[in-house]
């Protein structure tokens, strides 16, 4: 295990130990820093508003009696020591506190700091505490109000509580959801100095992190030759770096610009822009690839579910719709999201094909061109159509589905049959999974590609079309301006190219175009992302022994159940399984109390999940970097209820002891001994809510791991951002190639259609420019 998937966390006391907590202070360190008196102060909370961050953690995940806990199957559990030290332990330990603080401040949107800030600022004073906690924090004597780091867990409990459920209250109700969800997400994903975490123990889960012996793993870095990695640079080394690349590099009028010339620029490496950069490299043009995220190979990713995201994941993989109604996940990594996906390889339908086709009147889609396109994503990428050994939670959808008779269909995977890899979604370990950064990227820098990393693209370059034909372009796009993420670097990057090709992916494809100047109605607009909620069944392993396996292990993705409509045979929704790690798991679930959040996480080994996918009618909007807005529509909602339904049938159908969904609060249903009719009466009260910003007592927080249509292809400036070819109405030479060029939501992993798009586009690229 390479010490760099560890943090340096601070040097302190065990976890789950008996001694004597660390005292607040604004001396205290954060992150491993050395202490500096008021350097807490000055970038973190004050010490009172700590303080009331310590009283809300400590309700949340707090020590709890061997009585209280009781619930969690302390007879069933193989380590009861464990098992004890977690359920008595106190979560609010001033390391988690910090690095809550930490996540926070670097992570969260400025407006949702400064409101939980306000309120633990609040809840410090006692006028503050009466004001939001009411009646529940009076008591006898003087001064007959207490402060809400002085009430009894009890009342804390009930406070929060409260908090969650009322509808008036929903900007402390958003406020704690950031706090629950950056608090557990801390302390179920933070690493010892031997690798490991005490709670892991008691919730079963166990990371493999020795080297790896997978013959898959390549023996060097085979993107390497084809390297510049910027964060490595300073303003001396970088011009020479990338001459030894045989590009031509010069310094501006002033010295404050690197200037490259070639003939492509490709912004993204991802799933669309590894595509666009081997087959305009393999036409012969000189391409540079710009890529913000790092380069990993097997050997290099980590085993772990917070570095895992911190390193590949765009914001870290906490990226949340500007209202908190919906969480987003998408790569920032050499290879974007076909690092991190899992796997799924899955065609265009033929029904999108002919909708895009006819009805938004894309002509590439109803060509044989483009289902040969497919056909060659398939080849390059190494698709299999079967799995040797399906995971728990696969096994558990399979089975659900064979009972109910409903059809079960194998997920196609970039993967061999072989390919047991539960942690993919954080870059596969295997080296088996055959994404842009294994195949396509390898093609482009084999026929002379390079890939600047650590590299972000700031503006294009746009220029008036001094060409007047008829139909010319009001503008022309020479190429990008960009910058090293390397603070070490200050001079900018000036990238001129004959073809500028934009695939940063459907969340921050639009913002550059934006910021840029273009100024068609459809960029930012017209975003789908494919909204999911989960639903949740326990399989005991004493009594579904038959079921193999924990919800952490073995390949994530094998298996899809289509929710279909008995009146029109059209699909509604498609249900999945996910890849949840401890921190997710934890993060996602509703609280309820602290007694049930340590009941869930015990239980965290064999509670299986099942997404509810579906192919969104209704649409969002990216125009600023990072700030997507987004609503569930009514008749997506209608179908995720579909889903969800069917899921918790399927999970029952598998013999599932409990299930329940996500919803706010904690909606769940005990199995055993009920009839069918108690079971359709729990059915009937699945519901899809509105987010927790919202005005309902009720709430749920939606998910995304695709992201659409954001700088769609059109028939005509109305209609698009693009014109059929993928190139913008409004300048010569700019094309994209991602997944903001698909007309709408396809409702399937979406990596093959783009990849195949993008095909499409690039060798029409190739064709006009050779």
């Amino acid at each position: 295990m390479k010490l760099t998937h560890i943090a340096p966390y601070l040097d302190i006391f065990p976890l789950f130990s008996d001694r004597q907590h660390l005292l607040f202070n604004n001396t205290l360190p954060i992150m491993g820093e050395k202490s500096d008196p008021g350097k807490f102060g000055r970038r973190g909370f004050t010490a009172a508003e700590m303080e009331s961050l310590a009283a809300v953690c400590d309700t949340i995940l707090p020590p709890l009696s061997p009585e209280d806990s009781a619930g969690g199957g302390e007879d069933d559990h193989p380590n009861k020591e464990a098992l004890r030290s977690f359920c008595s332990a106190s979560a609010s330990q001033p390391l988690f506190l910090h690095q809550t603080v930490e996540l926070m401040l670097k992570r969260g949107f400025i407006e949702a700091v400064l409101v939980v800030r306000l309120v633990l600022l609040l809840l410090s004073s006692r006028f503050g505490t009466l004001l939001l906690c009411g009646t529940h924090c009076l008591v006898p004597n003087w001064p007959f109000v207490e402060r809400f780091g002085s009430l009894s867990l009890e009342k804390r409990e009930r406070v929060l509580q409260k908090w969650f459920r009322n509808r008036l209250l929903f900007p402390i109700r958003v406020a704690f959801i950031f706090i629950k969800v950056i608090f557990l997400f801390c302390f179920f994903s933070w690493i010892g100095p031997n690798g490991d975490n005490p709670a892991w123990e008691a919730i079963q889960y166990q990371v493999k992190a020795e080297d790896n012996e997978s013959s898959y793993v390549p023996k060097e870095r085979p993107l390497e030759k084809g390297m510049v990695d910027t964060m490595k640079e300073t303003d001396s080394t970088l011009p020479e770096t990338i001459r030894q690349k045989e590009l031509g590099v010069t310094f501006g009028s002033k010295h404050d610009t690197i200037e490259i010339k070639c003939d492509a620029v490709i912004i993204g490496s991802g799933s669309g822009g590894g595509v666009a950069a081997a087959v305009l490299a393999n036409a012969g043009l000189k391409v540079v690839v710009l890529e913000k995220g790092s380069y990993f190979v097997s050997s290099e990713y980590s085993p772990f579910e917070g570095p895992g995201l911190s390193e590949l994941y765009e914001s870290g993989g906490i990226l949340p719709t500007v209202d908190g109604n919906l969480m987003i996940l998408a790569g920032a990594t050499v290879g974007g999201g076909s690092v991190v996906n899992y796997s799924a390889s899955i065609k265009t339908p033929e029904s999108v094909l002919r909708e895009w086709a006819e009805d938004h009147k894309i002509p590439l889609f109803g060509t044989q061109e483009y289902v040969s396109a497919m056909d060659v994503v398939w080849k390059r990428i190494s698709v299999t159509e079967k799995c040797r050994q399906e995971s728990f939670q696969n096994q558990v959808l399979r089975k659900g589905c064979l009972n109910l008779g409903l059809k079960v269909e194998n997920v196609p995977r970039n993967s061999s049959e072989n390919h047991c890899c539960g942690s993919c979604c954080y870059g596969c370990r295997q080296g088996d999974k055959q994404g842009s950064d294994r195949t396509w990227l390898l093609d482009a820098v084999n026929h002379g590609a390079i890939i600047l990393t650590g590299c972000k693209a700031e503006r294009l370059i746009l220029e008036k079309n001094m060409n007047r034909g008829v139909g010319a372009k009001k503008m022309k796009c020479s190429g990008v301006m960009a910058n090293s993420l390397n603070g070490n670097i200050s001079k900018k990057l000036h990238i001129e190219a004959k073809v500028t090709v934009v695939a940063c992916g459907a969340i921050s494809t639009p913002p550059l175009m934006i910021k840029s100047g273009l100024k068609n109605r459809n960029i930012g607009r017209n975003l789908h992302l494919h909204p999911v909620l989960m639903a949740w069944g326990y399989f005991p392993e004493k009594e579904t022994s038959d079921l193999k396996g924990s919800i952490y292990e073995g390949e994530i993705l094998t298996s899809i159940n289509k929710v279909v409509s008995y009146q029109d045979s059209e699909v509604r929704a498609i249900i999945e399984t996910p890849a949840l790690g401890p921190s997710s798991f934890a993060a996602v679930c509703p609280w309820i109390s602290g007694l049930d959040m340590k009941n869930r996480m015990i239980k965290y080994s064999r509670t299986a999940h099942l997404l509810t996918i579906v192919r969104d009618r209704g649409s969002g909007e990216i125009k600023t970097e990072g700030r997507v807005k987004y609503v569930v529509d009514k008749t997506d909602k209608e179908n995720i209820v579909a889903g969800l339904r069917q899921s918790l049938r399927i999970l029952i159908s598998a013999r599932a002891v409990e299930v329940g969904t996500h919803r706010s609060d904690g909606q769940r249903f005990k199995c055993k001994g009920m009839d069918e009719k108690a079971i359709e009466e729990f059915l009937d009260t699945v519901t899809a809510e509105d987010g927790a910003s919202s005005l309902t007592e009720k709430w749920a927080v939606y998910g995304s791991a695709h992201q659409m249509g954001s700088c769609r292809i059109g028939e005509n400036e109305e209609e698009g951002a693009l014109d059929p070819n993928g190139e913008s109405w409004e300048a010569e030479g700019l094309f994209v190639c991602d997944g903001s060029v698909l007309p709408s939501a396809i409702g399937v992993n979406p990596m093959i259609t783009i990849m195949a798009t993008s095909y499409g586009i690039s060798t029409g690229i190739a064709r006009r420019k050779s």
